[in-house]
């Protein structure tokens, strides 16, 4: 397969971006002049895990505790009721904050690499679904973590058995749709190097299979920068998060800006590549003056880094 020269933008895409766009005055006033102040040009827009919202008892109240706190877009898990799936579509209307991506739920618990077709026929059920949720709702991506190796599934077969499902099953259904599947990066103890993660996304050959890339995900084995650098114009979507300690000598999560992830750096490795699109929180949610403090205004200082 030929590696993009530039980021794909399908027509879903692009349609969401625009939206976020129009959308970006709307978000919360204050905080949007001071992170346009002096910060470099970067078309970057925030988006937080909808389960992070720890206030609200609607959609619309969680939307505008999300609106106030100066995000655009939000990302919820999968939707199994439509009467839900509408209550969200209506409250994203009402308020302005973008659904851009929805979240597998069944890919830790029913992986794809499960020697239980049973188990995987579950989790492609819930890819289907997502992505059904995520077209729904006027989103362009659903995360996926692709299979998950332990003493019962070895290394080869979660890569064979992950990949054989992803482009006979889940392809076709992202195709029809328009909506891309993102691989994650986590600790999952596969696609341990950046090497190895651009080979599986490339093997798959689609443009409806990226990478979704978490930058704390990797500190603990590796360096953020250079896995941007190998990923390149693979990478669709980003996660936010970070982590205090390195590769060989363990760690653990911390707020943003508080742990070993040099951002600078790792903002001129995503300028290099040119991405432009979402940054999402997936970080320790609360109410809503915590999610200005802890996580709105750091990703803001994030994304002006110089």
């Amino acid at each position: 397969m030929t590696r993009p020269t530039r980021p794909l933008l399908t027509r879903r895409s692009f349609a969401l971006l625009t939206a976020v766009a129009a959308a970006d005055l709307a978000v919360s006033p204050v905080l949007g002049a001071e992170m346009a102040s002096d910060s470099p040009h970067r078309d970057i827009k925030k988006s937080l895990k909808l389960g992070m919202i720890e206030e609200g008892k609607t959609f619309e109240d969680k939307l505008t505790v999300a609106k106030n706190a100066g995000f655009h877009c939000v990302e919820p898990g999968t939707i199994y009721d439509r009467s839900t799936v509408e209550e969200l579509r209506r409250a994203s209307e009402k308020t302005g904050i973008l659904v851009d991506a929805v979240v597998c739920d069944k890919h830790w618990s029913h992986p794809l690499s499960d020697p239980d077709p049973a188990k995987v026929d579950i989790c492609v059920e819930s890819v289907r679904l997502s992505l059904e949720n995520a077209k729904d709702l006027g989103g362009d991506m659903v995360l996926l973590v692709p299979a998950v190796v332990n003493e019962q599934v070895l290394y080869e077969q979660a890569y064979e058995r992950s990949m054989r499902v992803i482009r006979e099953a889940i392809v076709p259904m992202a195709t029809a749709m328009n909506v891309v599947v993102g691989i994650e990066n986590v600790w999952n103890n596969f696609l341990l190097s950046p090497i190895e993660f651009r080979r599986y996304v490339e093997e798959i050959d689609s443009p409806y299979v990226r990478a979704w890339f978490d930058i704390g995900n990797v500190v603990a084995f590796g360096y953020p920068t250079g896995w941007i650098r190998t990923l390149g114009q693979l990478i669709a979507r980003v996660d936010v998060k970070d982590f205090k300690g390195g590769p060989m000598v363990g760690g653990e999560f911390v707020p943003l800006r508080q742990g070993s992830v040099h951002w600078n750096d790792v903002m001129k490795a995503f300028d290099e590549i040119g991405y432009q699109g979402i940054f999402a929180a997936e970080v320790q949610g609360g109410k809503q003056d915590y999610l200005i403090e802890m996580v709105s205004k750091p990703m803001d200082m994030i994304i002006a880094e110089k």
